[in-house]
């Protein structure tokens, strides 16, 4: 693989991301967004697509859409790092979450599916980060009017899996037991 990828300065991300970047153990990257996709998947193991509509509140999302905004998400961040990683110049857009996951039909598809989505994103995201030097994880350019540098969308990628495999583990799969 590449050279290791260093955990990246706070100037190197937009402040609400922070959150994210703290939940990424020290190790390699590169490892732990390896085995961190087969942590979340196993989160699913033995759902049943009636468990994967679950939502723990009204209003919140299932976790079938909670599986697809971690599958888009990761695209994103990842066409972001490939930009500036190329040494893209202009301003790329933000993007609503929210939205993105009410146009995209997640809960209409099975789990097995959606799984099989966030695996072959991070099947893509491995090799892309993998084969970036010092230099291209350096480099930095602006999304949603603020700085990032390639290394902290690989932290970002990493942490805000994390993150949602927190809430899906604590809230979504907790409830489910106790019902």
């Amino acid at each position: 693989m590449g050279v290791r990828i260093e955990r990246p300065a706070p100037s190197e991300f937009a402040p609400h991301f922070a959150r994210y970047i703290e939940r990424v153990p020290e190790g390699d990257l590169l490892e732990i967004l390896g085995r961190q996709v087969d942590e979340t998947a196993g989160l699913m193991r033995g759902l049943s697509e009636r468990d994967a509509a679950f939502r723990y509140a009204p209003g919140k999302w299932s976790i079938k859409q909670v599986i697809g905004h971690v599958a888009d998400t990761e695209r994103i961040m990842v066409y972001r790092a490939l930009c500036f990683a190329r040494g893209e110049r202009a301003a790329l857009p933000g993007f609503e979450e929210d939205d993105y996951v009410k146009h995209a039909k997640f809960d209409a598809r099975p789990l097995a599916d959606l799984v099989g989505e966030l695996r072959a994103a991070r099947g893509a995201t491995i090799p892309f980060f993998a084969g970036l030097d010092a230099e291209e994880l350096a480099r930095t350019g602006t999304a949603n009017n603020r700085p990032y540098s390639v290394r902290s969308l690989a932290y970002i990628v990493a942490g805000h899996e994390r993150h949602h495999a927190a809430i899906l583990a604590e809230r979504y799969l907790a409830a489910l037991k106790r019902s």
